[in-house]
């Protein structure tokens, strides 16, 4: 038999401890005959002289010496720092079980009793090999795993950077927050559950007297729902009226609104027919007339928007209607709604009345209904916070599952000249 069949490739240098030369010659012999690179050493402290010069693969030892006894080199060769693992067998004519227990706890790995048998020993090298070669495999593996991590932390880390700035230039989409226009006040929300959201929120002026306003809920979440809503918010431009679909231009150069079924019906047939996507999404689309507080709505599957009068009272107006880009050809209808001073607007996304409670319950329009009355005597930007404020109570955690947006239109009476 050659190193390598009792070694099993894995061992091939060994180290013998022993103060008896004969003892070691006699060991040395077989060891060598049997393939295996051999070295000596005749006490624990030269032995640990050599391990950190050249860790051995396999290390013999005899249990009693003078100076440092077997059991205490064991213990220091253990502590040595070593890139792989050494197989040490403790050599003794002890049988009893509190020493085989003390000498494994030293971190011998298996024991010979003197005199050695050759074919005992042989069997015994065999056996650390087959260990030794789970070891080193198993420690490949782990360093497989580690690299594979580092580089997945790497990639995580890009990623994790590259949706800090994609969040950034999502919030820029809504570059304008609030705006007092004289006669209402609008603000806007938007917080996404992830880095990046699905939900939108806006405004576009129609003329002097006039405003648009929507919010737009894409299904699903993450990057591909980021892209659809920077998409729509083409559509829909405060500053380019040419891209905007809720605007038509008129013969002499002004910009008019479209009603705002038309306009959804016209997203409608663009999603499906253009757009490569299997994203749908939620909308409602307002025509606000600052003169007369008459606004004009249509919703597309969106959560029916919550308008709360001067006394504080909250209706839950619209009919629901299909989503956008789900059906070829599909209508809309829209609704008016006339407000007065002091009466006010929420369109709001479905992750406001769908917040879960701590409870599991979901917050609902009566939760929300309930919140405004609270929030009675807030106004502006302060309400939307506070909204914030009050889902996060309610859920226990700032974290929410799903994208929070909102338009609040504030009416304050015409400021118009008569």
């Amino acid at each position: 038999m050659t190193g390598t069949d009792a070694g099993g490739g894995v061992i091939q240098r060994v180290l013998v401890v022993d103060d008896s030369r004969l003892q070691r010659r006699i060991l040395t012999a077989s060891l060598q005959r049997w393939g295996f690179e051999v070295q000596e050493a005749e006490s624990g402290e030269e032995a640990l002289r050599l391990c950190r010069d050249q860790p051995p693969d396999l290390v013999m030892s005899d249990w009693m010496m003078p100076g440092l006894s077997g059991l205490e080199f064991c213990r220091k060769f253990r502590d040595l720092q070593q890139e792989s693992y050494g197989y040490f067998i403790l050599l003794t004519s002890k049988s009893d079980k509190d020493e085989v227990a003390l000498g494994l706890d030293a971190g011998a790995d298996d024991f010979l009793t003197k005199p050695v048998n050759a074919a005992e020993l042989r069997a015994r090298i065999s056996a650390g090999a087959r260990i030794l070669r789970m070891q080193r495999e198993l420690t490949e593996k782990n360093r497989l795993i580690k690299s594979t991590l580092d580089e997945l932390q790497t990639l995580y880390d890009s990623l994790d950077s590259d949706l800090i700035e994609a969040k950034k230039l999502q919030q820029s989409l809504v570059s304008e927050r609030y705006r007092d226009f004289g006669a209402a006040e609008v603000s806007l929300m938007l917080q996404s559950a992830g880095h990046v959201g699905g939900d939108l929120v806006g405004m576009f002026p129609i003329g002097t007297t006039r405003i648009g306003l929507y919010g737009i809920d894409v299904s699903g979440h993450g990057i591909s729902s980021a892209l659809m809503t920077a998409r729509l918010a083409g559509y829909l431009s405060a500053s380019v009226p040419e891209q905007n679909l809720a605007l038509r231009k008129t013969r002499d150069g002004r910009f008019v609104a479209r009603p705002p079924a038309q306009a959804i019906a016209m997203l409608n047939r663009l999603i499906m027919s253009e757009m490569e996507t299997e994203h749908y999404f939620t909308l409602v689309l307002a025509d606000v007339d600052l003169e007369s507080g008459r606004v004009i709505l249509s919703q597309a599957g969106h959560p029916h928007p919550a308008l709360q009068r001067a006394d504080g009272t909250v209706e839950f107006v619209g009919a629901g209607g299909l989503p956008v880009g789900l059906i070829d050809g599909a209508e809309f209808e829209q609704f008016e709604v006339q407000m007065g001073p002091g009466d006010r607007l929420l369109i709001h996304s479905d992750g406001v009345i769908e917040c879960a409670g701590q409870t599991g319950a979901l917050l609902q329009e009566e939760g929300l209904a309930h919140i405004l009355r609270d929030l009675r005597q807030t106004r502006g930007m302060a309400l939307l916070e506070s909204l914030i404020w009050k889902l996060s109570d309610f859920a226990g955690d700032a974290d929410f599952d799903d994208d929070i947006s909102g338009v609040l239109l504030e009416f304050k009476g015409s400021a118009f000249p008569g």
